[in-house]
């Protein structure tokens, strides 16, 4: 029998993803309706000028999303992945599938539930961009273990240790994060004199959690997860008491 052609198989899981993806960003993008956008007051909660809303940021992730989605199902439909998606084709799921996914979802489930609430967002977004690159760079089953264990291990101990809300701005959480983020770059450097794009990893988890907050909160003005964190709150501080005054005088 004639081995399945690989772009029939990605087309025909593409199906499914996008299908997945347009169902996600459409419940996200209904939930940020909730939103004040226009000056509006829903609940109790009143609107001042559009760029000022807490939906914008939400919005273009999120209709970004669809809109990916969108073009990913018709890339998909026209090369014939819809056709094959009911097949062996499209419901394949063999053991190496089946253990990239779940750690995987592992990985963003501990990011969403356990960390981001609680965690600096630095810290934890620069975390899950290490995990992820060191544990799916090259297809490597127990760097994608060790992954896994150290944002699970990370998420759980900010669960478990602080599952209200009104503890959320305590710093030890924070702290067990970074110890776990180092030790994953310590682990991480290791392969980079065999795999030299490895060596960007760290600059990139620092740099990219770190414009994206600061432009949240600084640029946008959006609320920012854990607000309070360890590194955030110090970089809110001295923007508001140091930076801010040199302009505003």
């Amino acid at each position: 029998m004639d081995k399945p052609d690989d772009t029939l198989i990605m087309r025909a899981r593409d199906f499914w993803a996008s299908i997945g993806l347009i169902a996600i960003s459409t419940f996200f993008l209904w939930k940020t309706s909730d939103i004040p956008l226009w000056g509006e007051n829903r609940a109790g909660v009143s609107g001042s000028d559009w760029y000022n809303s807490a939906a914008i940021v939400p919005l273009f992730i999120f209709g970004g999303l669809l809109v990916l989605s969108l073009v990913l199902l018709a890339i998909s439909i026209r090369s014939g992945g819809a056709q094959n998606a009911l097949t062996a084709l499209g419901i394949g799921w063999d053991q190496s599938e089946a253990y990239r996914a779940s750690t995987i979802g592992l990985i963003l489930f501990a990011y969403v539930v356990g960390l981001v609430p609680r965690v600096d967002f630095i810290l934890c977004s620069g975390l899950l961009i290490t995990a992820l690159t060191y544990g799916y760079y090259g297809g490597h089953a127990r760097r994608a273990l060790v992954a896994c264990i150290a944002v699970a291990a990370a998420g759980l101990y900010a669960f478990v240790v602080f599952p209200t809300q009104a503890d959320w701005n305590a710093h030890s959480d924070d702290w067990f994060t970074l110890a776990v983020w180092v030790a994953l770059t310590l682990f991480l450097l290791t392969k980079a004199a065999s795999e030299p794009v490895l060596r960007f990893v760290p600059l990139i988890a620092i740099l990219a959690p770190l414009i994206l907050v600061c432009a949240m909160a600084f640029v946008f003005r959006q609320n920012v997860p854990a607000r309070g964190g360890l590194i955030f709150k110090q970089i809110e501080y001295h923007y508001y008491v140091t930076l801010r005054p040199l302009w505003k005088d």
